[in-house]
Formats: C-alpha cells, structure tokens, sequence
C-alpha cells in the first residue's frame, strides 16, 4: 500500500493546446464551456478537440466540467471520482471544481499517450476527493494512492491553503496539477507491472519497490536526504516508489511545458518548429533540452518580474536516465 503524506517540487503548467471554436474558428481554451459566438461547446478526449455542446457531463452545472458524457451521464473524468468531499460545506464545491479542473487536465495528457482511452482495456484509478472541512467539523485527509484508489485532498485547491503549504513543506512548486500527475504515477506503475519486463528494467534503474515502504517513509521523515545526482527531489530519495512518482510527475511537467509553449508559438531560435507535438517526440534527450532551454528563458523573464523560476531543477544525468526510462514505457504500445 502507497500513502504518500507530501511530495516535492510540483509547480503547474500553463496552456495545453489551444483549440478552436467548432462554430467561428475563434480560439478555445483547455477549460472554456462556451465561445464568445455563443456557441456551447464540450471537449473529447480522444479527439482532443472541442466540439459542438451534445452529451454534456452531468457535473457542468456544478463544476464547470465541459468534457462530453460517457457513462451514466458522467465525463470519462468524473466517472473516476468515487467520493466528493462534503458539499454540505459551501466552501468545498469551488474546491472540487478546482480539483476536478487539474484531474481532467492530467488525464488529457496522458490521453495523448494512449492512456485511458478506448482502446486501453486497463485498469482505471478511482478518486476520493475529500476535504478537510466538513459540516461536521475538521478532518484529517492524507493525500496518496493505495491499491489504485487515489485520495486527493481538495482543501489544497484553496490558494490560501495551498500557499501556507508550500511554506509549511518548503515547497514553493506544490500544486493541485503536481499532486494529481504524482498520485496517477503510482497507478502507472502498478499498470506497468504487469506488462513483460518493465519489473526487472524498473528495479535495475529505481531500485526494488518491494522493499517496505513504511519503514523507508519513517527513516526518511527522520532523516531527510538532498536531491543528488539519482533522485530528482529529496522526496524522490525516500523509496523506489516515490522516485518513480516523482520523475513521472517531472516527465509531465517538461513535456506540457513545451507542448504548451508550441501551441502559443512561444519558441527559441534553435527550439521546436512550428507545429511541434511534444507528445510524439520520442527522442528524450532532444525533448528535455527543448524545455530546459525553454525554461530558462522563461525563468529569466519571471525574474524580471520579480517572480520565482518556473523551473529551478537541474537534472543530472542520471535523473536524464529515469526520465527516459519513464517516456519510453509511458508512450510505447506495452498498454493493455
């Protein structure tokens, strides 16, 4: 069992793709409902598109979702949420809308992969969106994954909250987006497992995932050790587990980095040509010296404004290793 009390390094993306109206042509955005033509519209998936308002999520009216119905008037998002925090509690329905925002946009990534769509026969997680305040007053919410069960606490949707956190964790790159592409890596894994190989390539490069994670988690609360030439954070450091969730977690904030910096044609010199889709590149190295160039131009304008790095990790070569480790399994046709 996985139950991850904190994680580190998490920021969030910006963009995505930028779509079109299905009605004028006018640019759409990853959470837009409507255009301004008036035209209602909902996002597929699996088209990675938006189209004209049909099948609408059941959730639209509540939060906002604009993903097109599937199951039982649900979106292919919403259906994984098994729990909503206590919505008897006024303040956790902007929690949950917020939460539910960043779950889709997770799984739109990975759809571009191959990832729960379909044509992936696999397993699905199951979500708990708790919070820790209730009508009934407060309670304790430990955000991690157990068994493809992931439990997310909304009450971190709240900017509020969240940035007491990052100072609390000194995390200043703590996000709702970071904890949900963290927590789906631990799912990964589990699906992953089960594919011929992937066992004995992980533990070679990770170490073994067997070893006990309670004790590993324990020694590492006691005694902390420093991101190094291996582990991408401190966090990654505690168990092979947790090194692979956040390395995933990392993957996935490059590529969208870069996929989302193409689609507003935001580009370098020597960068990606117009067009470039970051989620078929399948040379690693080449994709992580895009975003790393990326993102220190971006990191020097922030500073002109007086804001934090958008990306302040240096990744070593070994970190470059698990990376591409991760890409490969993640893209290749191993998905069942």
């Amino acid at each position: 069992m996985l139950q991850a009390v904190t994680r580190k390094g998490f920021w969030s993306a910006d963009d995505m793709q930028i779509f079109s109206c299905p009605n004028c042509g006018a640019p759409l955005y990853f959470h837009n409902t409507g255009c301004t033509c008036g035209q209602q519209v909902s996002f597929d998936p699996d088209a990675q598109s938006m189209q004209l308002a049909g099948a609408l999520c059941a959730n639209r009216g509540d939060i906002g979702c604009n993903w097109v119905a599937e199951t039982d008037g649900l979106c292919r998002a919403c259906a994984m949420t098994e729990t909503l925090p206590d919505l008897r509690e006024p303040d956790n329905l902007p929690l949950w809308e917020t939460s539910e925002r960043a779950k889709r946009w997770m799984l739109a990534n990975l759809a571009r992969w191959g990832w729960f769509t379909p044509a992936d026969t696999g397993a699905r997680p199951v979500f708990r969106m708790l919070s820790e305040n209730t009508a009934v007053g407060q309670d304790e919410v430990i955000m991690g994954h157990a068994n493809g069960l992931i439990t997310i606490n909304v009450t971190e949707a709240s900017d509020a909250v969240l940035a007491e956190r990052q100072e609390q964790f000194g995390e200043l790159y703590r996000t709702m987006l970071g904890h949900m592409r963290h927590e789906v890596a631990h799912f990964l894994q589990l699906r992953l497992l089960e594919q011929h190989g992937f066992a004995e390539a992980f533990r070679a490069l990770f170490g073994d995932e067997r070893e006990d994670y309670g004790a590993a988690l324990q020694a590492h609360y006691a005694n902390p050790k420093p991101a190094d030439d291996w582990h991408i954070t401190s966090y990654a450091t505690a168990h092979p587990h947790e090194d692979w969730a956040e390395t995933i977690a990392h993957l996935l904030h490059l590529v969208d980095l870069l996929d989302s910096a193409a689609a507003a044609d935001l580009a370098l010199p020597d960068g990606p040509p117009h067009g470039y889709d970051a989620y078929a590149e399948q040379d690693t190295e080449r994709q992580i010296a895009l975003a790393i160039d990326l993102s220190i131009a971006m990191n020097h304008v922030n500073r002109a404004m007086d804001l934090p790095d958008l990306y302040p990790f240096v990744l070593t070569q070994g970190v470059r290793k698990k990376l591409a480790f991760a890409h490969e399994w993640l893209r290749r046709d191993g998905r069942s």
